[in-house]
């Protein structure tokens, strides 16, 4: 069973973004503990949701996001796999969700230190799902939906079965598939052709 707790929100400096002033709605922020396990538990629907394992398609994309990201990101900020977020859409408890891929610019950061960013209250810039056999969709949907509400720019959802990519941001939702090159206002220059992505997907012997 989850522990929900009720906890004093930390003071937000003046010069915090938005985002930031979104996690500190309240005076007492309402937390849903969950406990770490491998692979990650996260909360969806209402409910406590182990993490895939992940197999080969979802490892490899993985590796690639990873790569291409943050080579990116460069001096931008982090770009990190399995990374622990604690989320808080505004008048919602304060919940753990862990992106595949996330990407939190420098300057969200503020002046958090080395252990308030170890699992971090503001929501990560980019989020990056690859959706894996199990997945269900409900709960895939649910939880790109939380990070946008919380404040994330761009959940970017990749689906290995279909050959497709979603963007998701809190204006529209546009998918690339077949020919089509990915590019977002959110990540300013990066751009790929989905086919060169998933040929990382091509089994290669010698």
């Amino acid at each position: 069973m989850p522990n929900i707790s009720n906890t004093p929100s930390p003071r937000t400096p003046s010069r915090v973004m938005d985002v930031r002033e979104q996690c500190v709605a309240s005076a007492i922020r309402r937390e849903i503990v969950l406990p770490e396990t491998k692979p990650e538990t996260e909360w969806l629907r209402g409910r406590a949701v182990r993490k895939m394992s992940p197999r080969w398609d979802h490892a490899r994309l993985q590796a690639w996001w990873l790569r291409e990201l943050s080579a990116w990101a460069a001096d931008r900020g982090y770009v990190l796999p399995e990374w622990r977020f604690r989320i808080t859409p505004p008048g919602e408890a304060t919940r753990p969700l862990i992106p595949d891929v996330a990407y939190l610019a420098y300057d969200r950061l503020g002046d958090a230190d080395e252990s308030t960013v170890q699992t971090p209250l503001v929501p990560p810039n980019v989020v990056v799902e690859i959706r894996s056999p199990g997945d269900r969709r409900a709960d895939v949907e649910d939880k790109a939906a939380t990070f946008v509400r919380a404040g994330a720019e761009l959940v970017i959802l990749v689906n290995p079965r279909t050959r497709t990519v979603i963007a998701i941001d809190a204006t529209e939702r546009r998918i690339f598939s077949g020919g089509d090159s990915f590019v977002h206002a959110t990540l300013p220059g990066f751009t790929f052709a989905l086919s060169v992505m998933f040929d990382e997907l091509r089994l290669r012997r010698g």
